[in-house]
C-alpha cells in the first residue's frame, strides 16, 4: 500500500474542498491514486444526494452576469443559510456562472453539461460538492440575448435580475431599469405584453370585488376597468413608478434619460423568505 502524506491528502482537499478525513480515507482505499480517489469522493456524494433527494433546497446564491449580448443568472441551491453564505459556496456559484457566459448553453440541461474544470463537468463538480458538504444541491439558470443587457445583483446574493435593450446607449439607464425589476418585481415591459388569462382574471376579481362592495351591477365593468389600470400601473414595468424618482414612472425616466432605448426582455430570480 502506498503511504498517504498530510501533503497528498491537503493536495486533495484543495482539489475536492472535501474533509482532511474524508480526503485520507479516500487515497487510502484509492491505494493513493488521486484520481480513484476523486471518484470515490463522487460516489460519496451520490450517495448523499439519493438520500437527500426529498429534502428541500430552498437557500442558496442567487447571481448574474453578462457577456456581450448575454445575460445569465445562476441560481445555486442547498439547503440550509449556513451552506449558503460559505465562501467557498459562493465561489462554486461564481465559477458556474463564468462557465456559463463563456459557452454557447441555452437550457439547464446544456448548463450541467459544460466543463467546469478539466474532466469535470458541472453535474459532475455539484454532485462532488453534494458528498463535501452534505446537502441537497441543485443549480438552474436564466438567460436572455438582446443586443445590450444590464444586470444588478441584490446585496446577499438571493435576488438577481437581468434585461435587454435595444439602441441603450446610457449604461447607466439599463442598471437603474435592472434594480427596478429586482425592487418592484414587474410581471410584464407593459400592458400589451400581459397576458390575456392574467387580464381576464383581474378584471373577475375587479367585478367580485365591486359586486361585494354593493356597486351597481351596471357599474361593475366600468369599475373592473378602473382596478385593471390601477393593476398595470403597479405591476408592467414601463408604467411603474420609478424607484428613484416617484414623481415620474419608468416610461417617462427611459424616454428623458435615452430616448431611443427600448426594453426586450426581463429575468428576475429570488429565493424565497
Amino acid at each position: 500500500m502506498s503511504t498517504i502524506t498530510a501533503s497528498d491528502v491537503n493536495k486533495l482537499r484543495k482539489q475536492t474542498g472535501a474533509g482532511m478525513m474524508d480526503c485520507k480515507k479516500a487515497l487510502i482505499s484509492a491505494s493513493g491514486n488521486f484520481d480513484e480517489a476523486i471518484d470515490i469522493l463522487r460516489k460519496q456524494g451520490q450517495k448523499v444526494a439519493s438520500k437527500r433527494a426529498d429534502r428541500d433546497a430552498a437557500e442558496g446564491v442567487v447571481i448574474a452576469g453578462v457577456n456581450n449580448t448575454r445575460g445569465i443568472i445562476i441560481s445555486l441551491n442547498c439547503e440550509t443559510d449556513f451552506v449558503a453564505k460559505n465562501n467557498d459556496f459562493i465561489l462554486l456559484a461564481q465559477s458556474i456562472l463564468e462557465a456559463a457566459l463563456k459557452s454557447n448553453i441555452t437550457s439547464n440541461e446544456e448548463l450541467r453539461s459544460i466543463d467546469l474544470e478539466p474532466e469535470l463537468t458541472i453535474d459532475e463538480k455539484i454532485l462532488e460538492q453534494t458528498g463535501v458538504i452534505g446537502e441537497k444541491l441543485d443549480v438552474s439558470i436564466e438567460i436572455i440575448q438582446s443586443e445590450k443587457v444590464s444586470f444588478y445583483i441584490h446585496p446577499g446574493n438571493r435576488l438577481a435580475t437581468i434585461i435587454g435593450f435595444e439602441n441603450l446607449n446610457n449604461l447607466q439607464v439599463g442598471k437603474d431599469i435592472a434594480m427596478q425589476v429586482a425592487a418592484m418585481n414587474p410581471i410584464a415591459i407593459d400592458r400589451d405584453s400581459v397576458s390575456e388569462e392574467i387580464i381576464n382574471r383581474e378584471l373577475s376579481i375587479g367585478k367580485e370585488q365591486a359586486r361585494e362592495e354593493g356597486k351597481p351591477e351596471a357599474m361593475l365593468e366600468k369599475i373592473a376597468l378602473g382596478r385593471l389600470n390601477k393593476f398595470f400601473k403597479e405591476n408592467t414595468l414601463l408604467d411603474q413608478i420609478f424607484i428613484k424618482d416617484n414623481k415620474i414612472s419608468v416610461r417617462q425616466y427611459l424616454s428623458e434619460s435615452d430616448k431611443d432605448a427600448t426594453i426586450t426582455m426581463f429575468k428576475r430570480v429570488a429565493l424565497s423568505n
